[in-house]
């Protein structure tokens, strides 16, 4: 059987693996393989990193309107292909069509409005306070940028780092995951097609430890950018440090969801459902734990329960109108069933879910858990599936402390009627270990 061979791109031309090492591509809904990669090398890397280089002066030497219409033709590149991604996302991602489908488009207008801002960025003229003197404050690229992508919106945090990054005058080694690496090829694929200049972006496949390594610690690097897990953060915090490279993290979240005794439950239940299994649980900044006041407790799960129960799965890529597709891999299963059976150990009640459906593909049902304390896994560590723990409180101020009382940030959601829970409240609960610059 021959597969379907990818290749990375380097300096404007696409370059085949000549250690003939390959990573198979694993289609999350059939358990098949529907592709091949490079196992790209810390050479690699550097080629790349140095193609970067070169090309920097020239792009950056561009006026910042001729730098946003390479974006917008990128954009239009992308719509023209738009199907093609959709089916490439879906079959590597899992991601139902529809999700698949806003992603491939969001991406384009993104890349759209980034280029607008090259009417927007300027420098400052600030009053000396010494005589004869005017202080000139100038906007500059960084040089080159590095960009470590993660598997579940791999397709929009191509533009998400690529596209400041290019406007801004900068050039970009990107490094898909391993997981989902096809549509970072279709996106380099649209760059060589408009005529981006050589160097200016490329894209090196491969694994952490050896290509995110290199693009963290190579001294020809200004900033490296991720989006990943905290290990993947720390690791790249530390190879980026020899050479004081600015680093930018996302880091992953733990999101809180606050119910009040007065809060409209089937608005309060519907938006948790929608943001606990879009992506089948996959997504850093939606609800990961549930805190519902005692007095409604039990009308609130009965409801829950009900719309969660309700929730469709399947094979995306030959269905549609699902809520969820499988998880990544058999790993991301093997995760989420470990931390649902450790949350009934701890003494959490498994009220329907909690095991990989009996079905090919890396499938997981909806699950609900109750009876769930503050202390326990389940509460303070990320999940990343499509589970809900479900603990109370009494009092808001004891809801505001244990959303609080974790590593992790990002976002929350408060739901409620009565105008004193309002933004002040809303206001103290904090974001901590999600996002890092320096």
């Amino acid at each position: 059987m021959t597969l379907n061979q990818k290749r990375m791109y380097i300096n404007g031309e696409f370059i085949a693996n000549p250690d003939d090492r390959w990573i198979d591509v694993v289609n999350p809904s059939t358990e098949q393989i529907i592709m091949q990669i490079p196992q790209g090398s810390a050479e690699h890397a550097k080629q790349a990193i140095d193609a970067a280089a070169a090309a920097q002066a020239d792009w950056e030497a561009l006026p910042a309107v001729e730098r946003g219409q390479w974006l917008r033709a990128i954009a239009n590149g992308i719509r023209q292909r738009a199907e093609e991604l959709t089916a490439t996302i879906v079959a590597e991602g899992g991601k139902t069509q529809e999700l698949a489908k806003v992603e491939v488009l969001f991406t384009a207008d993104y890349l759209d409005y980034m280029a607008e801002w090259a009417r927007r960025y300027e420098g400052e003229i600030i009053q000396s306070d010494r005589p004869n003197e005017t202080i000139f404050l100038f906007k500059k690229a960084i040089g080159v940028t590095t960009g470590i992508l993660p598997w579940n919106f791999p397709f929009f945090l191509i533009a998400r780092k690529a596209a400041p990054a290019l406007l801004t005058g900068n050039t970009m080694v990107i490094k898909p995951s391993e997981l989902t690496p096809g549509n970072a090829v279709i996106f380099a694929e649209i760059v060589h097609q408009v005529g981006l200049p050589r160097g200016v972006f490329n894209l090196v496949t491969g694994y952490g430890p050896e290509v995110g390594q290199e693009l963290a610690a190579n001294a020809k690097v200004g900033m490296v950018s991720l989006t990943g897990s905290v290990g993947a953060g720390i690791a790249t915090m530390r190879a980026a440090a020899d050479n004081v490279t600015k680093v930018s993290l996302e880091l992953g979240g733990k999101a809180p969801a606050i119910v009040m005794a007065d809060a409209d439950l089937d608005l309060a239940v519907k938006a948790i459902v929608s943001s606990r299994v879009i992506n089948t649980g996959q997504v850093c900044n939606c609800a990961e734990r549930v805190y519902v006041q005692q007095a409604i407790y039990p009308q609130f799960i009965e409801r829950l329960s009900t719309a969660l129960q309700q929730v469709t799965y399947g094979d995306p890529n030959t269905q549609t109108g699902l809520d969820m597709g499988p998880l990544i891999s058999a790993e991301a299963v093997k995760r989420v069933e470990d931390k649902v059976a450790r949350a009934v150990e701890q003494g959490a009640t498994l009220r329907f879910g909690g095991q990989r459906a009996a079905r090919s593909g890396y499938f997981f049902p909806p699950t609900l858990l109750t009876e769930v304390r503050q202390d326990m896994e389940i509460m303070q560590e990320e999940v990343f599936g499509p589970v809900l723990p479900v603990a109370t409180f009494n009092t808001l101020d004891e809801a505001i402390a244990m959303a609080n009382d974790s590593e992790y940030g990002l976002t929350s959601s408060h739901f409620y009627s009565r105008s004193q829970c309002g933004d002040a409240r809303a206001q103290a609960v904090e974001v901590r270990r999600n996002l890092h610059q320096s």
